[in-house]
């Protein structure tokens, strides 16, 4: 058993600002997810800290549902959204690049299982949801460059 740690980041070409505000809000967040994503529920709040959502994520043939509610530790760059059933976190963090884009660093750490179990999920997990994470920031960039476009 150990941590695990899947990291992507990529640049939008919208300012930062913006892009910060589409993750953090729910109604917009859910607009950019990839097709893995399902079932998405805003339970409580919508829009930044103290929000809790729930959906659910097929990947690698398996599905699993996550309880999440979400953290603001630098607001304006970074937003966090922690499982509540696991130690599953993932955090976004936005770096302005000049006035009109950003970078956008999706990270999701997690404590691994053990045996081979945890050989698998450390194997594979990773390259799956990096491969998720690269379609989300396309997404992203794309809705936030029409969002930006159309004084989103």
């Amino acid at each position: 058993m150990g941590k695990i740690t899947v990291v992507k980041e990529g640049a939008v070409g919208a300012p930062a600002e913006l892009t910060y505000r589409l993750i953090a809000d729910d109604e917009h967040h859910r607009r950019f997810l990839p097709h893995g994503f399902s079932d998405f529920e805003v339970l409580e709040g919508g829009v930044g800290a103290g929000t809790l959502h729930r959906f659910k994520v097929t990947a690698g043939g398996r599905e699993r549902e996550y309880t999440m509610r979400v953290d603001e530790p630098e607001p304006g760059r970074v937003i966090s959204e922690s499982d509540q059933n696991s130690s599953l976190v993932t955090t976004f963090t936005v770096t302005p690049a000049g006035a009109d884009a950003c970078a956008v660093r999706i990270e999701t750490t997690w404590n691994g299982a053990g045996g081979i179990g945890g050989f698998f999920e450390r194997t594979f997990a990773p390259r799956v949801m990096r491969k998720m994470y690269a379609d989300e920031l396309a997404r992203l960039d794309a809705y936030a460059r029409e969002q930006a476009a159309g004084g989103g």
